[in-house]
């Protein structure tokens, strides 16, 4: 509990220090104390698995698992940047999590050899990259609208600007893009049965997000795909991924009560 409570208070200062940092036009006081949030968070669930004796992959913990990827990925580039602003909605998302998942407690790990360990990694370490190009589709698409409608907001001067934020979006789903690659190849080379694992919508719906996000990695190098059309795209391919895992997770255990 103690690694909870810790991470979940450091998470809220991190935030906290940044929108005073955002207001003041500056400062790195967060970092440090973003550092010992995550780490907090994974201790958290190292000491679940030692307990258990494997690891916790189900849905709240997978969650919780995805979001100290969101925190992590935003501390490495918000270190060296303006977009440390997207703590303000990446770090109170974690601390939120990891009290879902502590509350909901944890279950006995799933059988799984390295294998098939090693697809639930590099599947939640896409999932945790791609919400981060998600969530800078989001904000590409607020600072779009508000400079085109002449609307000067403070918070647009936390964020970079337009084209560098763009490139940054395209980066991230580059990134998310070979991981969900990698996803799919080590699940069609490990996953022996689609059916008997109940796997079949999941596969189908991730293949249709890679597929998506394919078409807009592609329409961005051949025709220069950029602003609403590169949002619309991210966001679509993301809610797929969602469905995909998360969704899928949730009619299975919470709904249908399967662990």
């Amino acid at each position: 509990m103690i690694p909870v409570l810790v991470s979940i208070a450091l998470y809220l200062v991190a935030t906290g220090l940044l929108v005073a940092g955002i207001r003041r036009g500056g400062g790195r006081a967060w970092l440090a104390v973003a550092a010992g949030a995550m780490l907090m968070h994974a201790l958290e669930h190292v000491l679940a698995w030692r307990e258990l004796g494997g690891a916790d992959m189900h849905f709240f913990a997978a969650i919780s698992l995805v979001t100290l990827g969101m925190a992590a990925l935003t501390t490495i580039v918000g270190a060296r940047g303006r977009m440390a602003s997207l703590g303000v909605v990446v770090f109170p998302l974690a601390a939120l999590v990891l009290l879902a998942n502590h509350l909901r407690g944890h279950l006995p790990p799933e059988p799984l050899d390295w294998r098939l360990q090693l697809h639930a990694w590099m599947a939640l370490l896409a999932y945790a990259t791609l919400a981060v190009a998600a969530l800078l589709a989001v904000m590409l698409w607020l600072q779009e609208r508000a400079l085109s409608r002449r609307e000067i907001h403070d918070w647009l001067r936390a964020l970079p600007p337009l084209v560098e934020l763009e490139t940054l979006l395209f980066r991230t789903i580059a990134t998310g893009f070979v991981l969900l690659s990698a996803t799919l190849l080590t699940g069609a080379l490990f996953v022996e049965d689609l059916l008997a694992q109940h796997l079949l919508h999941k596969t189908v719906l991730s293949v249709l997000s890679w597929l998506v996000f394919g078409v807009l990695l592609l329409g961005r190098w051949r025709r220069g795909w950029r602003g609403r059309a590169a949002v619309h795209w991210t966001l679509a391919a993301m809610a797929l991924l969602v469905l995909a895992f998360f969704g899928s997770k949730f009619v299975l255990e919470l709904v249908l009560q399967r662990v």
